[in-house]
């Protein structure tokens, strides 16, 4: 048992921990969730229901990193980057971030994802996430600068590329 009575007493990595607790807590409310959904009304309308909710959540997301991380506004590929470092999910998911030589591009690589491991380990087939990334990583990134235009390059059920989970490629306009 912790000595620590309440979170101000953890100790810098009893604090990492917990951030990882609370990160796979999250990601499992929201995959109970989806599949209470999934079960009761169907994949569709589940689908329906979770584009829905990230495209309000992810705008949450993106508007209080902003200001934890004192972005400013439009604050490009770096900005970006760096609030992909530090969403929810950023400590559970092994992903890699590659800014094109131009620093107009920005790919984001998402190299193992909890949420299709856990349905592989439930022999379920792998979740078509695409329609809803493309809501999630278009409105965060649209949040973090309003020139990201976003673009899926891999996605279930569309995987181009098998080393990766999703690959999603967001570009800065003029």
């Amino acid at each position: 048992m912790k000595n620590a009575a309440k979170i101000e007493d953890l100790s810098r990595d009893e604090l990492m921990e917990l951030t990882n607790i609370y990160a796979k807590n999250w990601l499992a409310h929201d995959g109970c969730w989806f599949l209470a959904a999934e079960q009761k009304y169907g994949m569709d309308a589940a689908i329906e229901l979770d584009t829905q909710s990230w495209q309000n959540f992810t705008v949450i997301e993106a508007q209080r990193l902003i200001e934890f991380l004192q972005l400013g506004r439009n604050s490009g590929t770096e900005g970006l980057k760096k609030a992909l470092r530090f969403r929810l999910y950023a400590s559970i998911n092994e992903d890699e971030i590659v800014i094109g030589d131009d620093g107009k591009t920005l790919e984001y690589r998402v190299k193992t994802c909890r949420v299709q491991a856990a349905r592989r380990r439930r022999e379920l087939p792998d979740f078509p996430c695409k329609s809803v990334g493309i809501v999630e990583y278009g409105y965060f990134a649209k949040t973090i600068d309003d020139r990201f235009e976003s673009e899926c390059i891999s996605c279930p059920p569309e995987i181009t590329n098998p080393d990766y989970y999703c690959i999603w490629r967001f570009t800065l306009k003029a």
